[in-house]
């Protein structure tokens, strides 16, 4: 049996990701989370669990060898220092190169982002390669353009690579989108435009995304190639929160905003939070206002066209499930 190394396996995507490959491959885990490598050992015996920094080389170099590599760790918060995020998402993925290149890797599959699309207007049906490679929205975004230029120089000078743009996971586990929402309804309530009230929104079950990884893996031919990732349905904004609400069983609330006046506010706080260094994330940000005012769709026909792609839950299948284990857990009384 093949051997993968699978990195960020302690986070949301990489569960699932080891869920998938179970049985198909023999797994090295990689992660950070010590407890969360013991509870993956503790579930199956057989995956080799690594605890590691990926920006430290020697650390990497020391991974025992394997035929694919699934590189999903990243700093992938909105918020931080422009240092932490180059350790993280460049110094890292230039690191698990040269481990590929050591071992002899076969393929690296890269985990990459759709935020590289994101800015202040709607992005319909985007192709892979209509993003702006100079785009500071962020240093999460800057530096995953980076990342995603180290492993193309790669693929020119000789190393299978495949990247992946997956978008807005949503499932069991996650701690970011669906939580979200439901932490802004509870507060002050659910922040909607004026006057964009139309937005479409693209969302991925993690399910379906770990899938697409396994294809990543196994296509032959796609090396260099770069995969958007999506359900395939873009969903109004307005149902995709009523369908939400409906899975938690209950109503939810909207907070009419200018979009003007949130963005100038969201840079002001920026500014200051960067001139102060205050580490933690700024109760809005140019990001945030930019993914909730404005529609961003991804083009997926050449994933289902050169990896033969198709989703295997739907988006309303996914949030169900996500519902009724939320309630299950009395996150809501």
């Amino acid at each position: 049996m093949k051997k993968v190394l699978v990195t960020g396996a302690t986070g949301f995507l990489g569960s699932y990701i080891l869920k998938e490959l179970k049985g198909k491959y023999d797994i090295i885990s990689v992660g950070r989370n010590k407890e969360k490598l013991m509870e993956i050992k503790k579930d199956d015996s057989k995956i080799e669990c690594i605890s590691a920094d990926l920006a430290e080389l020697k650390e990497v170099l020391d991974f025992p060898e394997a035929d694919i590599v699934v590189h999903s760790a990243a700093l992938s918060t909105i918020w931080g220092s422009k240092k932490e995020f180059i350790k993280n998402n460049v110094t890292a993925t230039e690191n698990i190169i040269k481990y590929c290149r050591t071992k002899k890797a076969r393929r690296l599959v890269y985990v990459s982002t759709p935020s590289v699309y994101t800015g202040k207007k709607d992005r319909l049906n985007v192709r892979e390669n209509e993003f702006d490679s100079g785009n500071k929205l962020n240093y999460y975004i800057e530096t995953k353009i980076a990342a995603e230029k180290k492993v193309l120089e790669a693929e020119s000078d000789g190393l299978d690579v495949v990247i992946i743009r997956p978008k807005g996971l949503i499932g069991i586990g996650d701690t970011s989108i669906l939580p979200r929402i439901i932490e802004a309804n509870n507060k002050i309530g659910i922040p909607v435009f004026k006057g964009k009230e139309d937005i479409l929104a693209d969302m991925t079950s993690v399910e379906n995304t770990a899938y697409a990884i396994l294809l990543c893996m196994e296509k032959e031919g796609v090396s260099g190639e770069i995969f958007n990732i999506t359900n395939g349905e873009p969903t109004n904004q307005k149902k995709l929160l009523k369908y939400v609400s409906e899975s938690l069983g209950t109503e939810f609330r909207y907070k009419k905003l200018s979009f003007g006046r949130i963005y100038m506010i969201a840079s002001i706080l920026e500014g200051i939070y960067k001139f102060f260094r205050v580490s933690k994330e700024p109760l809005l940000t140019r990001y945030t206002v930019c993914t909730l005012a404005f529609s961003q769709t991804l083009n997926i026909e050449k994933a289902e066209k050169l990896l033969g792609y198709k989703p295997r839950i739907s988006l309303r299948d996914e949030i169900k499930r996500f519902g009724k284990f939320y309630k299950e857990k009395d996150h809501i009384k």
